[in-house]
């Protein structure tokens, strides 16, 4: 009898053993999410091309979120969870186990709750005693969750900028409440991560100034002038020079660049379609609204506006438009308009 009685204690030992660590997870594709390919337990998957502006089109099944220092590219991807039934559930944590070489641009974040908000987003931990909590504990049933895998792009320039491809991988352990069950990998290599430079250039109404409008490209209207100045529309200053009138307005350029090893840029412009009457109507720039000059109107030799700008701060100008004052059978009353090119060069 006791021999029996050991053989069943050691056999529902055995059959509890067997039920505790029967949790498992599938990493799968999110309908509008990445592609997570790979074989059971050693996933991989990856963003393609990034960069810390966020500008041009995100790859498929990818979100682009604004965060402090740079974009973050989201993405959701389900963790599909088997054998956890009655008191038993299952708990998943993540680590990064190799992390990007250039892991002060690149790093991988995580999200659980409320993933359109950038704020909802925290880095995955890199140390594998501390991981980071993907599903809870007290962990979940038989279901399927859906958690965000991102990466945030750093916007920085300068001596550690990068561009180029990394990759990492991140390892997820499925545990039996506080009990390792199970340890798999989700490789970011498929594709690489490629880090892209980028360069925006963008342009904006300036207090007590013209409206900037903006579509495909901006503009700006001075609406009704004339060559004695009388009645300027609102935001507009006129001033007297030789020849005629002056109105003038300031606006503001707002440069942006990131993966550069250089910190400013260089920001031109030119006329680059001018006015059908150009003896009454010229284009002028100031830096500071007190002394004006003509425009280029070639390409090949453009006004400089900035031989310092930065890739994250506004530059005030002043845009100004000389109206002729003269007389005579030549003069023109009507509509036209002028077109200005801006060229921002970051080396």
């Amino acid at each position: 009898m006791c021999r029996t009685a050991l053989c069943g204690m050691f056999a529902w030992m055995l059959l509890a053993s067997t039920l505790a660590f029967a949790q498992d997870i599938t990493v799968t594709t999110n309908a509008s999410g990445i592609t997570i390919g790979g074989s059971p337990g050693s996933w991989s998957t990856g963003f393609g091309l990034v960069n810390g502006l966020g500008v041009g089109t995100p790859g498929t099944g990818q979100t682009v979120l604004s965060t402090a220092g740079g974009k973050l590219y989201t993405s959701p991807y389900n963790i599909v969870i088997t054998g956890a039934a009655g008191g038993v559930k299952a708990v998943v944590s993540a680590y990064v186990s190799t992390n990007f070489v250039h892991s002060s641009i690149l790093q991988v974040y995580s999200c659980v709750a409320t993933c359109a908000n950038a704020a909802n987003y925290s880095a995955v931990s890199t140390n594998s005693g501390l991981p980071t909590e993907i599903v809870p504990f007290p962990g979940q049933h038989n279901s399927t969750v859906t958690a965000y895998l991102a990466i945030f792009v750093s916007s920085q320039n300068g001596a550690s900028a990068f561009a180029g491809t990394d990759s990492a991988t991140i390892t997820l352990f499925v545990y039996d409440g506080h009990t390792l069950a199970h340890t798999y990998t989700l490789a970011l290599n498929n594709p690489n991560e490629n880090m892209q430079t980028a360069v925006s250039l963008g342009l904006a109404t300036a207090a007590s100034g013209r409206t900037i409008s903006t579509a495909s490209d901006f503009s700006l209207s001075f609406g009704t002038v004339n060559g004695l100045g009388i009645s300027p529309g609102a935001g507009l200053t006129v001033t007297s020079v030789s020849g005629g009138q002056l109105y003038s307005t300031p606006y503001l350029l707002q440069p942006a660049f990131a993966g550069f090893s250089s910190t400013t840029g260089t920001l031109t412009a030119y006329v680059s379609s001018d006015f059908a009457h150009p003896s009454q109507l010229e284009l002028r720039d100031s830096s500071s609204g007190a002394s004006y000059s003509t425009i280029s109107k070639s390409s090949g030799a453009q006004t400089t506006l900035s031989s310092s700008a930065g890739p994250a701060s506004a530059i005030t100008r002043y845009l100004g438009l000389f109206v002729a004052d003269t007389n005579g059978g030549t003069v023109f009353t009507g509509a036209d308009n002028a077109t200005m090119t801006f060229t921002l060069v970051v080396p």
